[in-house]
């Protein structure tokens, strides 16, 4: 939803409505994961993709009927054998897929989704998709200390805000089944809890031609990127048109500083492009004390590199803080241009957080995406991905278990 909500707020803010499908749940290969969405507007126009291809033309005749006023629908889709021709997924896998009407009627508090978006203040969305008639659709949203919406239930109401705000921890989506026997209402209910969290950081240090091209690349790849360099001439936002931040600073103060403030987490990426050793020794010193970062990585010839280690060394820095630095940083792709190396930067970047070799796709085996299990590296690593009240289907507690690309 992060993708399309300033589009989607802009139809909702006019009264007009528009049909969200939404992926709420995927099991064995599938092209994309919980979450992807797709709107269709009265107009006809579509933004955004579920399947890459495969069900969209479908998805978008559900939307208009939705729109026409069928009510929402759930839909799943896979490969069908016996009917090349038919609607579902060349992968082999499948999907499923929630279709609703969004107005002011039916997400009255999408403003507010919007503004914590805009604000960097993790929200999540929980829509219930199926259950009885009168809750489903209704929307329930949670922040660390605040909830909105109700399924009209106190005890389903708690129990959506308590697995809500362990898939923001997470930061990941959740399709969750409730039990009746837990609940003061009939039935069962499924609840797909969508886990709006703001962007990774990416904190390029050092206002190089290299940094020029990692911060155009790493804003392309969905990263909040900062440029920080102490030389006011170089560190300007005409040298750096994509950053989203342009900050005239010693690095090593910088860091230290937004460490204080709380902004430095597991999933924020360190790169330092100085190879000077006056800039990137003292803000080293600072990275690699901090465990709350998820990567370290500096530019830097092998000759360089050694250098760096003598001088953290006297510094104070641990051999164990040493072996969390990725130096030099970058996969061994051949880099040459000032595009490729950024390539080979944020690569190493990506495979870090991933947990993942950087090794070719065809010399390896098992699943080409993570597992919803693989928590990457440093990434809320100490926090249970399990839903507390909850009862997963078993389709679903085997969803995104297979390769898939």
């Amino acid at each position: 939803m992060r993708e399309v909500i300033e589009e989607l707020l802009e139809t909702w803010s006019t009264g007009q409505d528009t049909a969200l499908a939404t992926v709420v749940s995927t099991y064995r290969s599938a092209p994309r994961q919980p979450g992807a969405v797709m709107l269709v507007h009265r107009d006809g126009s579509v933004l955004g993709s579920l399947s890459g291809g495969c069900v969209e033309s479908d998805v978008y005749e559900l939307g208009r009927d939705v729109l026409a006023g069928s009510g929402a629908v759930l839909r799943s889709y896979g490969v069908s054998d016996d009917d090349a021709l038919a609607v579902g997924l060349t992968c082999g896998g499948e999907i499923t897929v929630f279709i609703d009407r969004i107005g002011r009627d039916t997400f009255p508090h999408l403003d507010e989704v919007a503004t914590s978006v805009r604000q960097h203040r993790p929200v999540a969305v929980a829509t219930v998709v199926t259950g009885p008639r009168p809750v489903r659709g209704r929307r329930v949203l949670v922040w660390s200390n605040a909830v909105s919406g109700t399924t009209g239930s106190a005890i389903w109401d708690q129990q959506i805000a308590d697995d809500a705000r362990a898939c923001l921890v997470a930061g990941r989506a959740r399709l969750v089944t409730y039990d009746a026997s837990e609940c003061d209402r009939p039935g069962q209910m499924q609840v797909f809890i969508d886990a709006l969290i703001p962007p990774p950081r990416l904190l390029v240090l050092g206002a190089t031609d290299f940094a020029t091209a990692l911060t155009r690349l790493g804003a392309a790849a969905g990263y909040q990127v900062t440029v920080c360099d102490a030389r006011a001439i170089f560190t300007t936002p005409q040298r750096f048109p994509d950053a989203h931040e342009v900050v005239v600073d010693w690095p090593h103060r910088y860091l230290a500083d937004e460490a204080s403030a709380g902004r430095i987490d597991g999933r924020t990426a360190v790169c330092v492009l100085t190879h000077d050793p006056k800039f990137d020794v003292p803000v080293l010193s600072v990275a690699l004390h901090l465990s709350s970062v998820g990567y370290v990585g500096v530019m830097g010839s092998r000759r360089t590199h050694s250098d760096r280690i003598r001088r953290l060394r006297e510094e104070g820095t641990s051999n164990s803080e040493l072996e969390r630095m990725s130096s030099p940083l970058g996969l061994d792709i051949g880099a040459a241009t000032h595009a490729e190396t950024a390539i080979s930067i944020l690569a190493d970047v990506i495979a870090s957080a991933s947990r993942r070799s950087g090794r070719p796709l065809r010399d390896g085996v098992g699943p080409i995406h993570n597992r919803p299990s693989d928590i990457p590296r440093g990434s809320f690593a100490q926090s249970s991905t399990q839903c507390s009240h909850s009862v997963c289907a078993d389709r679903l507690e085997n969803a995104n278990h297979a390769p898939h690309q």
